[in-house]
């Protein structure tokens, strides 16, 4: 793909919600306004397993098995080495705990102080060095814990990413889940609010975050940097069970896998699940720009140069950014840089892309 060609995919997402013209005898909508619309009946069986009170994201990664696999390795050796960390603590501190409790109801042992017995200095050094004790103990327990706690078992009543591997494995193309955090979405389940409300401010407001999450967690670059997995961050936990249930329905023929491509679902009170228009309405040339893009990934990751591919990425982020818009005379300078950049690199970035892609630019673009 000519770097000269490339544009910035762009969320046609509106974060303004308009009066629908559809309205019903009584005044009242009789569908969700724009840019929210009912949920296709063939996501029904998926959204019926979903607790209302979230905004929940599906999509499509087609990442190969394997990369999957040794990725989910990491998180694995992690939460087993604090676990033995935690087995070794309770090992080593678990007595002189047991001891100091026993010394507590009046059963003198090595750890009785005599305060009367003991110098200033000495005094110190003992409330300091248990005082220390406990603090490390306290941090461990309320704050790593919940690490492997949370991996293995879970606490939301929606599962664990043990359990979801263990249920569907590793596949080349998998479905996932995201779910919102609790916070930006509480206008969800604030009783008396209506989302849709236009004379609403905090309905208002509720819109507006969402559709700044959505949009930030739907962006085109996003997606393609960030497999699945680690598609967690501050706003967003993955729904260990919903991506069970998604692939269960998937693999029973309920639903069809390409209908998890990149949904958005949320609750309504009158209207019930309601997808977001997410603008792709050239949703097959989209699907094949990003076959593109991930086939040009897929043929670097061969020759070891994948840290090419995210480096062209924020290439072509930082130039579609800068003031005064991605001018045409902009875009042939993006493109020498990009050729340079690969040509430095021992990587011929026009033979590769047509090499792996097939064609000489990206879908769509003239």
């Amino acid at each position: 793909m000519p770097p000269s060609k490339t544009s910035r995919g762009k969320a046609l997402l509106s974060s303004s919600v308009k009066s629908s013209n559809s309205k019903n005898s009584n005044g009242t909508p009789s569908a969700p306004p724009h840019p929210f619309k009912p949920a296709p009946a063939a996501l029904q069986p998926f959204a019926a397993t979903l607790p209302p009170g979230h905004v929940y994201i599906a999509h499509v990664d087609p990442r190969p098995a394997s990369f999957k696999r040794n990725l989910f390795l990491v998180p694995i050796a992690i939460n087993l080495a604090v676990i033995a960390l935690f087995a070794w603590r309770v090992a080593s501190v678990g007595p002189w705990y047991l001891a100091l409790l026993l010394s507590t109801l009046g059963q003198a042992n090595e750890t009785t102080v005599r305060a009367a017995d003991l110098a200033y200095g000495e005094l110190v050094r003992v409330v300091v060095r248990r005082a220390a004790t406990f603090l490390l103990d306290f941090v461990l327990a309320v704050f790593v814990w919940p690490w492997p706690y949370e991996f293995f078992v879970g606490s939301t009543g929606r599962g664990s990413p043990i359990a979801w591997r263990w249920a569907v494995g590793f596949r080349g193309r998998e479905v996932y889940v995201r779910r919102s955090r609790d916070g930006w979405d509480g206008v969800l389940r604030e009783k008396g609010v209506d989302l849709f409300d236009p004379d609403s401010k905090e309905a208002r407001e509720g819109r507006e975050a969402i559709m700044a999450r959505v949009r930030a967690a739907t962006a085109p670059m996003f997606m393609q940097q960030k497999t699945g997995y680690l598609t967690m961050d501050g706003a967003w936990d993955l729904d260990w069970k919903g991506m069970v249930d998604a692939t269960r329905l998937a693999d029973k023929g309920e639903i069809s896998l390409e209908a998890f491509g990149t949904v958005v679902l949320l609750h309504h009170a009158k209207f019930g699940w309601v997808t977001v228009d997410l603008g792709n309405g050239a949703s097959a040339e989209q699907e094949e720009r990003r076959r593109q893009v991930m086939a040009f990934r897929d043929a670097l990751a061969k020759l070891g140069k994948e840290d090419l591919f995210f480096r062209w990425v924020e290439m072509i982020q930082f130039e579609t950014t800068q003031p005064g818009g991605f001018t045409p005379e902009k875009q042939v300078a993006a493109a020498q840089k990009i050729r340079d950049m690969f040509k430095s690199n021992g990587v011929d970035f026009d033979g590769l892309w047509k090499e792996a892609v097939g064609t000489d630019g990206l879908a769509g673009m003239p």
